[in-house]
């Protein structure tokens, strides 16, 4: 299966006073895995339907493998899409289904039966050839709206929240899935979703997306780890977020809070005395000890449990720290011995904490 580059170039894309899409710069390197996130409204559909030709910019280009296809039509793209809702025939056989396209554009008979059989066995579909969509499962029904998208055998393959319908323990199969063929072909995929732990385990790039623009792509890993600022921080998973003051003594910077005191890792040419920055924890991140034990360079913060949430394998365990609830994430059975109201000290390294510089805001809580 081919596999190619797609480059977007300054798009830009109005609907009336609205820019839903403002100077979208992108590389998608071929065979990559893309997952585009964002809170609603923020552009990331409309991007993906540029990319497939259902609707053209205002300004910019669509680059496939250096080819202008800014204009083109989506059948003339090599590109295939796979709907929120599989947009299946319902009065056609998965086989039908899944061959309308190759008969579209007038393939030999013995063709389309070969490529139709391969890819039902790529998806894990064989024997249900002769099924119509109503007596498939959800998950059965989404593999034959893949299966008819790789037919076609095409260079891009674009995903508009393609496991959304279905059920969490098949969207947990189908992630795999998805993950698996997307490997085997090599193919190019984008795949706009509104789950972020969806996004992290299937794709091996990733964007974030708010009010039209891109706000920070790279490996997701890296993404989660290191978010440039506190909307993408929140956005992807719990975070605890706190105001500290800046300080210099003894040749580095120090940050007081309301219940804490620790000296900064990294450094920054635009720190002043005084300044006020915003902090964030994961709470993978910290540990609880109900007494503090020695640690070099560990940072402890009295607190008391006010709640806690099982999570199944792990829980989250709500503590109070001064005015602001700090959460937790730790391992089910160790949360077992935290009881409402109990006093504990959360601890983490100076190195875990990551530090945002004013304007403060971007819709934290």
């Amino acid at each position: 299966m081919a596999v190619a580059e797609l480059r977007l170039l300054g798009v830009t894309k109005s609907y009336g006073e609205k820019k839903v899409l403002e100077d979208i710069h992108l590389v998608l390197p071929s065979g990559s895995f893309t997952a585009l996130v964002g809170p609603s409204g923020c552009g990331k559909t409309t991007l993906l339907r540029v990319m497939a030709g259902f609707l053209a910019p205002d300004e910019g280009k669509v680059l496939l493998d250096g080819e202008d296809i800014t204009f083109k039509l989506p059948e003339e793209r090599q590109m295939g899409f796979m709907f929120q809702h599989y947009a299946l025939f319902p009065h056609m056989t998965v086989f039908d289904n899944v061959a309308f396209g190759l008969r579209m554009r007038k393939l030999p008979h013995l063709e389309v039966r070969r490529r139709v059989e391969e890819v039902l066995s790529m998806v894990g579909l064989e024997g249900l050839a002769k099924r119509k969509p109503h007596q498939l499962s959800g998950g059965q029904q989404q593999r034959v709206a893949l299966a008819r998208a790789l037919v076609l055998r095409p260079h891009v393959l674009l995903l508009d929240e393609p496991l959304s319908a279905l059920d969490r323990k098949i969207r947990e199969e189908m992630q795999e899935e998805l993950r698996r063929l997307q490997k085997a072909t090599g193919i190019t995929a984008i795949m706009v979703t509104h789950d972020q732990e969806e996004a992290l385990s299937v794709a091996d790039h990733l964007l974030v997306m708010a009010d039209g623009r891109v706000r920070q792509e790279g490996n997701p890993w890296e993404v989660y780890r290191r978010p440039k600022d506190p909307m993408v921080a929140s956005f992807l998973g719990a975070a605890n977020f706190f105001k500290g003051v800046l300080h210099r003594r003894e040749g580095r910077w120090w940050v007081q809070g309301d219940a804490l005191t620790f000296p900064l890792e990294r450094e920054d040419p635009r720190f002043r005395e005084h300044m006020i920055l915003r902090f964030m924890i994961r709470p993978e991140d910290l540990r609880v000890e109900k007494e503090p034990s020695p640690g070099p360079g560990m940072v402890k913060v009295p607190s008391r449990l006010r709640d806690k949430i099982l999570l199944g394998p792990t829980a989250f365990l709500l503590f109070e720290v001064a005015d602001e609830i700090w959460r937790v994430l730790t391992l089910s059975p160790e949360a077992a011995g935290f009881f409402p109201g109990d006093e504990a000290y959360l601890c983490f390294q100076p190195s875990q904490v990551l530090w945002y510089l004013p304007p403060e805001g971007d819709g934290i809580p």
